[in-house]
């Protein structure tokens, strides 16, 4: 019987490795706080969470605001540090990658396009319910026909770990400046994508 591509990732075998976008594997520079004092969003509840709280009429005024913002930040995106690499070398290892983001498709698309970016799927927030949801990595996983075990969510927030978590994968908390801010709900931290990368260093 063929072995699948793997690798351990301390302790743990991955077969699929899915990745959050902005402040994961891209820097986009994203202000929350301009949107968030645009929107008139309080604090402590995600901004798309708040987006449906508001009446019908004023929901899309709101999304384009988010969308404006969103959109700004695509187009000045940047890899975040060894990410592409770790991404290239995942895919040539024969593992699996995949992004679920809670940004616009559009605006994920085109950040992958500027960055000339491949993954095996992409979902965003017209595909699932926003993260801490965990239906678009269980549809990842069905996707790829991997058991959610061997599979693991790389973010840089706590709706990123929490949704890990809800979906049975393991949670990787990236955190390059060591913050330590989100780490109670990480199983695996890593501050580099070095860290991620199969085989030798």
């Amino acid at each position: 019987m063929a072995v699948r591509p793997g690798l351990y990732l301390q302790q743990q075998w991955l077969e699929g490795m899915i990745f959050d976008l902005d402040g994961t594997l891209v820097d986009s520079r994203l202000d929350f706080s301009a949107i968030r004092s645009e929107l008139d969003c309080p604090e402590g509840i995600g901004v798309l969470e708040f987006i449906a709280t508001l009446p019908v009429q004023e929901q899309p005024d709101a999304h384009a605001v988010v969308l404006r913002h969103e959109r700004a930040g695509a187009e000045r995106a940047e890899w975040m540090p060894g990410a592409q690499a770790c991404l290239q070398r995942l895919r040539a290892a024969g593992i699996p990658v995949a992004i679920l983001t809670r940004n616009a498709s559009d605006i994920a698309k085109l950040t992958l396009s500027r960055l000339g970016a491949t993954v095996d799927c992409l979902l965003a927030r017209e595909d699932a319910p926003p993260k801490p949801a965990p239906d678009g990595l269980l549809h990842i996983a069905r996707h790829w026909q991997l058991p959610v075990k061997q599979l693991a969510y790389v973010g840089d927030f706590r709706f990123d770990l929490e949704a890990a978590h809800n979906a049975g994968m393991a949670a990787v908390y990236y955190d390059p400046q060591g913050s330590a801010e989100h780490s109670p709900l990480a199983d695996i931290i890593i501050n580099h994508f070095d860290e991620l990368l199969p085989g030798d260093r």
